[in-house]
């Protein structure tokens, strides 16, 4: 600590800057042990998904490894190597191009997974015209934190906050639009079904879509409101969206793995419900989808809803079955 630092300006420092970007690692670290997990049980589970699912889940968790790695490592330096630097915390683009950076990231990591959630979406609607404007609100998500990181690099911070307001509002809107356009479809497929069965899975696929987007979603308003606070009377509390800004990556990966790893838990309780109301026993474990049958459908209707089940499907005799009895309920 310099001197000619006044004692209490060190303290604000510590408390609003530093004090975040403890707690965001902290809370990073403990989502990537829940992710691992995740991962471990994607591969040990699902086997039978494609190749290039395998490879998408392998590069979120490389790539979130690394964030983590650089969030610790950043911790270091500002609290152990040079504790007390105010300008040093304080001035991105004094530190290196791993804090310039890090919002950057932050909204890379969200990107990727907001476009596995935008290819769910097009596997239910096959509807271009649908998919596509809520794509390009996630790209112009990411790249207004690509001018906001320009910014931060050259010190404009006014427009820094603008940008940030901009990727954040974005992001947020997507999510939303997102989020209740696939449960629109999902319940449209819905209502053309008269099995019991093939409505519970929907009935859960609608739950699931709000249930994983929400903690992202509600993180990434929470940061857009800190993010603001920097032209209040009080602009040090703009800092604590630090933490939030932290963590918010790790959520969208969560939410990620955990729609595909939910997949045998959605088909085994559809399965139970019909059995059950059909008189036969409910099953124990897992069930295939070459068990699960819908009564009255017809070709073309199920056709969004199944490409989410069976990577092939055939409708005889009015009648849905999976060609693979092997596969489990895949991704998207």
């Amino acid at each position: 600590m310099s001197s000619d630092q006044p004692i209490e300006e060190v303290l604000v420092v510590a408390k609003f800057f530093l004090g975040p970007w403890l707690v965001g690692a902290f809370i990073d670290i403990g989502l990537m042990g829940v992710l691992s997990c995740q991962t471990v049980r994607y591969f040990s589970l699902y086997k039978s998904d494609g190749r290039c699912l395998c490879l998408a889940v392998a590069v979120l968790l490389l790539l979130n490894i690394l964030k983590s790695a650089e969030c610790f490592a950043s911790v270091w330096i500002f609290v152990i190597a040079r504790l007390g630097d105010t300008e040093f915390a304080l001035r991105p683009d004094a530190t290196g191009w791993w804090n310039t950076g890090n919002p950057l990231m932050v909204a890379f990591l969200s990107f990727y997974v907001q476009c596995y959630f935008s290819a769910r979406l097009w596997v239910i609607c096959k509807k271009w015209y649908i998919v596509a404007p809520i794509l390009v609100v996630f790209v112009f998500s990411l790249v207004s934190m690509g001018i906001g990181t320009y910014f931060i690099a050259t010190r404009q911070e006014s427009r820094v906050i603008d940008w940030f307001a901009a990727h954040l509002t974005s992001a947020f809107v997507g999510d939303v639009v997102l989020s209740t356009t696939t449960a629109y479809f999902l319940t449209q497929t819905k209502k053309l079904s008269s099995s019991t069965e093939i409505a519970q899975i929907i009935r859960s696929l609608v739950h699931l879509t709000f249930q994983t987007a929400a903690p992202a979603a509600f993180v990434a308003l929470l940061n857009l409101v800190f993010s603001q606070l920097y032209r209040t009377n009080n602009p040090h509390l703009a800092y604590i969206g630090i933490a939030l800004n932290q963590i918010l990556p790790k959520l969208y990966a969560v939410s990620m793995m955990h729609t595909l790893n939910v997949r045998r838990t959605i088909l085994s309780r559809a399965s139970g419900s019909w059995n059950h109301s059909t008189g036969g026993g409910v099953p124990k474990g897992d069930v295939e989808v070459g068990q699960i049958e819908g009564k009255e459908t017809v070709e073309g209707i199920f056709v969004g809803v199944t490409e989410m089940f069976a990577p092939t499907y055939s409708v005889t005799e009015s009648k849905l079955t999976a060609s693979n009895p092997d596969y489990y309920i895949p991704s998207i």
